[in-house]
């Protein structure tokens, strides 16, 4: 082995990639873009709570304590509920995190010197982010009770203080399995969806068996179709699996329709499907649709789709990104059919985007794929 044999296989080599600019794309460009997005996408601060309030009380200390909530940045308040509202129903909507409810009596129970109480309901379906804004309520909550002790510095009766009662709905362990695992269903499914398909096609032209499919009779469509639902028929039986197994390992059973689960998986995946039809037909080797698939299926559906990290905790430009990102509706999905007991009818808009990605993908693929064929 010389010096100048091995740099002679170094330069050709170099050529080669220099001639592939998709190659180079991937190589230099998709590091870069992994670091800056990924940098500012991973946070674990939750910021911005969707917070609906219930004041009972109407008095200017109980207006004062929403306003050390809404102050301190960590929440927002989205909603003013009134007497005998449907709290549980906001936040199986997803309208709000949490439910702030001031009991009637509130101040005359701190003027007087009683232990004033108070409630915030949650949302457990994301038992990470539940048990930072439990700890941020707290520390609030604190706050108050100090400036209240700081106010009877002058001699008055001892003040009890408030008591804070937080209250978590659908997980109220906050086991990170509960929210994990519907998370975990969305991330696989996309995945090997997305993979399942693309290799598939390119595997043929590799082959060369794409050209014998070509002088067949088989129509474009035929052909996408017969490619496409082993794969789907497959993904639905690892789903259930998936489920399966979640019952017996970790205890977490699907509290909604199972005609809605199954409704909405099945969309689902044919978008990650026909996404993978996608892949195929822009990608000439296998290694290459392997590529693309991971980086435009498995990074977005684990990072920017809500299923570890909190989107509201974002960067804006960042947020705005994830909406195009399919796993971030149907985690939301799954979450409030598998967690809440929810129904498709509590999340139209979700569903929307998923019967839209489907159709659009769809459409491109066959549209590219026809193309080819012809």
């Amino acid at each position: 082995m010389t010096i100048r044999k091995v740099w002679a296989v170094a330069r050709k080599e170099l050529r080669q990639a220099s001639r592939d600019p998709l190659t180079l794309t991937m190589l230099l460009g998709v590091p870069t873009m992994m670091l800056l997005l990924y940098g500012y996408a991973i946070n674990f601060d939750v910021r911005h709570v969707r917070l609906a309030v219930q004041d009972l009380d109407k008095s200017a200390r109980s207006r004062n304590l929403v306003a050390s909530f809404v102050n301190s940045t960590y929440f927002d308040q989205v909603a003013d509920l009134p007497a005998g509202a449907d709290v549980e129903r906001i936040t199986e909507r997803r309208q709000a995190l949490g439910v702030l409810v001031i009991p009637e009596g509130y101040a005359s129970d701190v003027e007087a010197g009683r232990t004033a109480s108070l409630q915030l309901l949650l949302d457990g379906a994301d038992a990470n982010t539940a048990t930072t804004v439990i700890g941020y309520a707290e520390a609030l909550v604190n706050a108050e009770n100090a400036s209240l002790a700081e106010e009877n510095s002058g001699g008055r009766a001892q003040l009890a203080g408030i008591d804070y009662q937080p209250r978590v709905w659908y997980n109220p362990e906050l086991k990170s399995t509960q929210f994990l695992v519907p998370g975990l269903i969305g991330f696989i499914l996309m995945l090997t969806g997305v993979l399942s398909t693309a290799l598939a096609l390119v595997r043929e032209k590799e082959r060369g068996t794409i050209e014998q499919l070509r002088v067949t009779s088989l129509r474009p469509g035929e052909l996408i179709l017969g490619k496409t639902l082993p794969y789907l028929a497959i993904s639905l039986t690892a789903t259930f699996i998936i489920l399966v197994a979640a019952r017996v390992l970790f205890g977490l059973a699907v509290r909604g329709p199972y005609f809605d689960l199954f409704l909405a998986t099945v969309v689902y995946l044919v978008g990650a499907l026909a996404f993978g039809l996608f892949v195929s037909s822009i990608a000439e080797s296998q290694a290459m649709a392997f590529q693309i698939g991971i980086f435009a299926s498995m990074l977005p559906a684990m990072f920017l789709s809500g299923f570890i990290f909190p989107i509201r905790s974002m960067p804006l430009a960042v947020q705005v990104l994830t909406y195009i990102v399919p796993a971030r509706y149907f985690n939301v999905i799954l979450r409030g059919v598998i967690l809440k007991g929810a129904g498709l009818a509590a999340y139209p808009r979700d569903m929307a985007f998923l019967l839209l990605y489907a159709s659009v993908f769809l459409g491109v693929s066959y549209a590219r794929l026809t193309r080819k064929e012809g």
